[in-house]
């Protein structure tokens, strides 16, 4: 019966722990773009934010670091030389993890 308590008490705690996001609200206007697009999301606090950016294949073609204010947060980003089609954009920091899709024209 202990057992179970306690087992039951670690699962509740690390529920709590790991549903905790500090990244929220992640967007990408326009979508999808021809040469410039915003990226928002929200940042629970000052933080460090790693933007990839990844092709179709999952190669790495953009990865930039970025300081993240506590609040809504907006990066430019710029298609440059990367070619027209799907590509997948992941937000990261030190706890999670967030990745969506934008198109080039």
């Amino acid at each position: 019966m202990i057992k179970k308590i306690l087992f039951t008490l670690l699962l509740f705690c690390t529920t709590i722990v790991f549903s905790q996001k500090s990244l929220s609200e992640v967007s990408v206007a326009p979508n999808p773009f021809t040469s410039n697009t915003n990226i928002r999301f929200t940042s629970d606090n000052e933080q460090i934010i790693l933007l990839k950016v990844k092709n179709i294949l999952g190669k790495i073609v953009y990865e930039k670091r970025f300081k993240a204010i506590k609040g809504k947060n907006v990066i430019l980003f710029s298609k440059n030389d990367l070619k027209s089609g799907m590509y997948i954009y992941v937000l990261q920091n030190n706890k999670e993890l967030i990745s969506k899709r934008f198109v080039i024209k």
